[in-house]
């Protein structure tokens, strides 16, 4: 028997990257970082409930810098995720599916991912008194 010589499948390699394929690996990620950031939120919840000392342990971690990092990308999760979800909805019922459209929709969904972020910590800090 000769071996038929048959093409390989392609590989990332092959593709020149798109926005699409970029959003679509990040829904996925914010998705995962969605779920680990609800240990965060447990955290909270159960320092809440438990003691002083555990409340301020989680405070302390919450005002590190490290700690508002985590916070700031949890919130832009939150957001892209849900935005780009509205998108994918939108695909449910078969609009949008034109090339302009899928570009479109998609820096649409970044753009106001990014200005609702900024907006929403923004919002925090004045209602913090920090601003």
């Amino acid at each position: 028997m000769s071996k038929k010589s048959r093409p390989l499948s392609p590989h990332l390699q092959v593709y020149s990257w798109q926005l699409h394929m970029v959003l679509s690996i990040l829904h996925r990620a914010t998705g995962i970082a969605l779920g680990a950031g609800t240990l965060l939120l447990t955290w909270w919840i159960f320092a809440l409930s438990s003691s002083r000392e555990a409340y301020q342990s989680f405070q302390g971690f919450i005002i590190h810098p490290v700690g508002r990092l985590i916070l700031f990308g949890f919130t832009f999760a939150l957001i892209f995720h849900a935005l780009n979800g509205v998108r994918h909805l939108f695909w449910d019922v078969g609009k949008g599916f034109e090339i302009f459209e899928v570009k479109r929709s998609g820096m649409l969904v970044v753009a106001l991912s990014l200005i609702f972020t900024i907006a929403a910590w923004v919002f925090a800090y004045m209602q913090a008194g920090k601003l």
